[in-house]
């Protein structure tokens, strides 16, 4: 209701009672309704309304499918995270970029063909189990890389040890390795990491290159913000994503660390603060990938785990809603300058054309060529998938997609 979401009855009403029943995370500090500080304008051809707070996102609306009407089942951190990443609310589950890479395999040799671009200021909530392979074997979880500094911890050949004297002790690991790998030949965590080794070796040459931005046009560091000390962490990071994904990199995920979407006060400041972060960079990253026509071979997702309440948290706050929340797509076959479902007139929840996660997973993985019930893997006694059909009831959702 604040960026993606208007909702004029919520303006007209606040400061007044909710009329009727609310689930919040922190249920004795349920208050008032609370409308959004932020105008919305109809954007682009489509008349896409977004809000003030997101004009760049607004250039690009004619890009983007909006959908207003997910649900989750979670509104805890932790379990919405898995929920959104796994498809389960539960911890030991594949996130759904390891199915990805399970299913596509990888296009090069020399890089990793799922990277996580990780927050300078820490890692996210739930940590590393937003990457995680889960039952997958362990060569198909994401490879945190790092924006500043040294990108991969330990890549880099140690001062003094030549060329000819790294390749011999690679050598001599790598006789180890295969002898270990023989004594225990169903360890998926040891070919992993063999796996890894090798890759790592590969990539002493290739990651500076790819994560060199030094050679990017003026124009381009203009476009995502690179100069902005406002934007310009996060504008690395979309740049080094577009980097990647031009590079054969199958997966990139961005996070922002621990909590800064969790606005319990001062909502209002705070999503300016986010926004000024996140919003040119975003966009350029959409306007980019179709300049270079990438965009047609490349989904672009920027959601969060759940949403936030209408009413107020201590006055000035938003607590966590799993009943409704936005997110948007753009490229890989997603019908442009689209809005998908609707909520009800505070925003609480979502009451038209509805959108879970598994639903949402099922029509990603059919973008990519996959059917979500066959690309399965053994597990527990049975054929475990990224969606758990039987369960959950995914199902794909056509009125998201082209044609």
């Amino acid at each position: 209701m604040d960026l993606f979401d208007p909702k004029p009855q919520l303006t007209k009403q606040s400061g007044k009672p909710y009329p009727g029943k609310l689930e919040a995370h922190f249920h004795t500090q349920v208050g008032n309704l609370l409308g959004s500080p932020f105008k919305f304008h109809p954007c682009g051809q489509s008349g896409m309304e977004l809000s003030e707070a997101l004009p760049h996102t607004a250039k690009v609306a004619d890009e983007l499918t909006l959908v207003r009407s997910m649900t989750t089942e979670s509104v805890d951190h932790e379990a919405a995270l898995r929920m959104i990443h796994s498809g389960k609310t539960f911890a030991g589950r594949p996130v759904w970029g390891s199915w990805v890479l399970y299913g596509l395999g990888s296009e090069r040799q020399d890089l990793p063909a799922y990277v996580v671009l990780s927050d300078p200021g820490g890692l996210p909530v739930d940590g590393p189990r937003n990457w995680s392979s889960g039952f997958l074997p362990a060569v198909y979880q994401g490879t945190p890389f790092r924006a500043a500094g040294a990108p991969v911890a330990n890549l880099a050949m140690p001062p003094g040890v030549s060329a000819a004297a790294r390749r011999n002790q690679l050598q001599f690991l790598e006789e180890l390795n295969a002898a270990h790998l023989a004594r225990f030949p169903r360890s998926s965590e040891l070919q992993a990491r063999v796996s890894h080794y090798e890759l790592a070796a590969r990539m002493q040459t290739s990651v500076p290159q790819v994560l060199d931005i030094s050679q990017e046009s003026a124009e381009t560091r203009k476009l995502y913000g690179l100069d902005d000390p406002k934007c310009a962490e996060y504008a690395k990071r979309c740049l080094l994503a577009r980097r990647l994904v031009e590079r054969g990199v199958r997966f990139v995920q961005i996070f922002l660390s621990s909590q800064p979407w969790d606005t319990h006060s001062k909502n209002a400041e705070q999503l300016k603060k986010l926004c000024a972060m996140t919003d040119q960079p975003s966009a350029a990253l959409v306007i980019d990938l179709k300049r270079r026509g990438l965009l047609d071979s490349t989904i672009v997702l920027w959601t969060g785990e759940f949403g936030r309440l209408p009413v107020s948290q201590g006055g000035d706050g938003r607590d966590h809603n799993r009943h409704a929340f936005s997110l948007w797509l753009a490229g890989g076959g997603f019908r442009q300058g689209y809005v998908h479902g609707a909520t009800d007139d505070f925003s609480y929840k979502a009451v038209k054309d509805v959108v879970t996660v598994p639903d949402l997973h099922a029509t990603l993985l059919h973008t990519l060529g996959f059917d979500h019930t066959r690309l399965t893997f053994p597990h527990d006694g049975r054929e475990d998938s990224l969606t758990d059909e039987v369960v959950s009831h995914a199902k794909v959702i056509p009125e998201l997609l082209t044609g």
